[in-house]
């Protein structure tokens, strides 16, 4: 087996946390592999590969920052199939699990491949026209261009009309992005298993707004209103954007794809929601 190793290299300075989980995994004869970011790594038997090459030769992911880290390397492992683990060096860490102290815990049972793989949905979104399609881990987000003055949003599901909004946007999330920005906007908390998706509205302009949960087999349309004074954008996990004037649509259902997450205890997800939300 060999394990990839992606830094933050902002938040890890000096490398001082790489460097410590390179060291335990070649002490366990494990190879690392590390991407050619163009820096001079200074660690020592390491192997250094284009991305895509160490990608797809690595057999897992380590990545060492938080949440945003494993968040924007996500999505090359699931283009290339890989589970991936984080290192928490971030302020909340609910993807990146595994904390600095626990490395010396952790990386012996994944090297000995004593982990449980945990299934998260991603969401699909597709501009109407077909010039724009993002995948999202966390969320995909629909705001206005201002926020001098709300905006208007249709939503239909599966052809239904479901309902109106005037708010400052709409947040589509998964059950992993369920505690990121849908949290903050008044969203629920999903279980990280759940085959569904939800949407909470941001800033709605009236008092009986509720967010709504649904079956990730269902196809969801949001519709810029044709009244709309200016266009609004979509992004995915913070992405590219997408442009939507007034009138136009976007699609949103689920992605066939996976995120594979290494755990190594059922609970994580609740040990995370209770410790690093609940107790804040």
């Amino acid at each position: 087996m060999a394990v990839l190793l992606i830094p933050n290299i902002t938040k890890d300075q000096g490398l001082v946390v790489t460097r410590r989980a390179a060291e335990i995994l070649q002490q366990l004869h494990v190879p690392v592999l590390v991407p050619d970011y163009g820096i001079h790594w200074q660690l020592s038997g390491v192997t250094v590969l284009p991305e895509e090459q160490a990608y797809r030769q690595a057999d897992q992911v380590l990545t060492i920052g938080g949440d945003g880290t494993l968040l924007r390397s996500g999505h090359s492992c699931v283009r290339y199939g890989k589970p991936v683990l984080g290192v928490n060096l971030g302020r909340t860490g609910f993807l990146a699990t595994c904390e600095v102290e626990e490395l010396p815990d952790k990386l012996p049972l994944l090297a000995q491949g004593d982990y449980s793989l945990e299934k998260r949905g991603l969401l699909c979104a597709v501009a109407a026209d077909g010039a724009w399609q993002m995948r999202a881990i966390n969320d995909i987000v629909v705001f206005g261009e201002t926020r001098m003055h709300p905006m208007d949003y249709r939503v239909y599901c599966d052809g239904a009309f479901v309902s109106s909004y005037r708010s400052d946007g709409l947040i589509l999330a998964t059950p992993t992005g369920s505690t990121a920005y849908s949290f903050s906007a008044g969203g629920p908390v999903l279980d990280g298993a759940a085959d569904v998706m939800s949407l909470t509205p941001v800033c709605a302009h009236n008092v009986h707004t509720a967010p709504l949960v649904f079956a990730a087999s269902r196809t969801l349309e949001i519709v810029a209103d044709s009244e709309n004074r200016d266009r609004c954008y979509a992004c995915a996990d913070s992405g590219p954007q997408n442009i939507l004037l007034p009138g136009q649509k976007m699609k949103v259902t689920a992605a066939p794809e996976k995120l594979q997450l290494i755990t190594f205890q059922e609970s994580e997800q609740f040990c995370a929601i209770e410790n690093k939300l609940m107790r804040r």
